[in-house]
């Protein structure tokens, strides 16, 4: 009597990472920035400020790289954070996008 084994192959497919881009504006202190990035991120002081002077540089910084429901997560707390009450004249959060991490 033989045994016939079968051999179950499981593949496993990784989701492609998903980035997401806080965009600059002028309503918005760099302090806010900062603040925001610690509490949605868990970012120190430092590394959110670096980032802010890139929002502020370059018009785009990539704050999280990760899942698409993640990045849709994250992308949905910048939208929610609230305006910047250091100016009065500011009506709301930032603005963020999710985009696919290329490479």
């Amino acid at each position: 009597m033989t045994k016939t084994e079968t051999e179950t192959v499981e593949e496993t497919r990784l989701q492609p990472p998903y980035h997401v881009v806080l965009l600059d504006d002028q309503d918005h202190t760099y302090e806010y920035v900062v603040e925001m990035l610690g509490k949605i991120f868990g970012y120190s002081r430092e590394k959110a400020f670096l980032m802010a002077c890139e929002v502020d540089a370059t018009g785009r910084v990539i704050v999280f790289t990760g899942a698409l429901e993640q990045a849709e997560f994250k992308r949905d707390q910048i939208h929610a954070y609230g305006r910047d009450r250091r100016i009065p004249a500011c009506k709301g959060s930032m603005s963020a996008v999710v985009e696919p991490a290329e490479g």
